[in-house]
């Protein structure tokens, strides 16, 4: 599917900007996907080969900069990314009401804190969670809380529950794929509807990326490994975004 491209979007009241992948799907409005990438501040490109292969599915797919860095941990950027795809989804073909929120690494922990805590986000909730490479063990930049500590208080309320589905590598030596088997060990007891996959890669071949030490971020990758777990990636947002009850187990 043919993918459009547009660059470099101003959004928010400081002016980070954000990528959206928009497929030729027509005139009817599409799914659309928020993608946050991690903790390196405005590391928008890195996530572009999974963003397109992601739009390619059929998916409006917005990238936005952040700055976990910043002094509020970059929770302003992250609010103003969620509020520019509710106001503006419809200018780039997609559907605001059918939005799934994504994330890599710290992107992905952050996506699973909007999914278990709806105050997060003051009340929005997209239709469903994909956290890919993701640590759940420490405390997230929107909510100060770890997933995993979360869950663990029984006393405390779920909240109403959207499917949250786990991409890890297994030989990801940055995080261990041990935390994603935890969270979804851990939502299962509690009824949540969530899947697991483990794909055959490391943290950033699972974004279609290889890290470079030299430039110390992710580039992208021509391998044939990391090519296939990154579509892999790639259409399982797709199909949550489409589908977001798909398996949910």
């Amino acid at each position: 599917m043919n993918v459009s491209v547009i660059s470099g979007v101003p959004f928010g009241a400081g002016g980070q900007r954000l990528d959206a992948y928009c497929p030729d799907t027509g005139s009817q409005a599409s799914p659309i996907v928020l993608l946050w990438h991690g903790k390196g501040p405005d590391e928008r490109d890195v996530l572009a080969p999974l963003a397109l292969a992601t739009a390619a599915e059929g998916v409006v797919c917005f990238v936005p900069d952040w700055r976990p860095d910043a002094e509020d941990a970059g929770r302003t950027h992250l609010r103003e990314s969620v509020t520019f795809i509710q106001q503006h989804a419809a200018d780039f073909g997609g559907d605001a009401a059918s939005a799934t929120l994504a994330g890599w690494s710290l992107g992905g922990k952050t996506a699973v804190a909007v999914a278990l805590d709806p105050a997060a986000l003051d009340g929005w909730r997209p239709r469903a969670v994909v956290a890919v490479a993701g640590g759940y063990t420490t405390p997230d930049p929107l909510t100060g809380r770890a997933a995993m500590d979360r869950l663990a208080n029984s006393d405390e309320p779920a909240s109403s529950p959207i499917p949250i589905h786990l991409v890890h590598g297994t030989a990801d030596t940055m995080v261990d794929v041990a935390q994603a088997r935890a969270l979804h060990a851990a939502l299962r007891r509690r009824n949540w509807p969530t899947t697991l996959t483990e794909l055959d890669a490391d943290h950033a071949g699972v974004v279609m990326t290889v890290y470079d030490p030299e430039l110390c971020r992710c580039v992208p990758s021509d391998s044939d490994r990391v090519v296939s777990a990154g579509h892999q990636t790639a259409q399982l947002i797709a199909q949550a975004a489409t589908d977001p009850s798909t398996s949910s187990v």
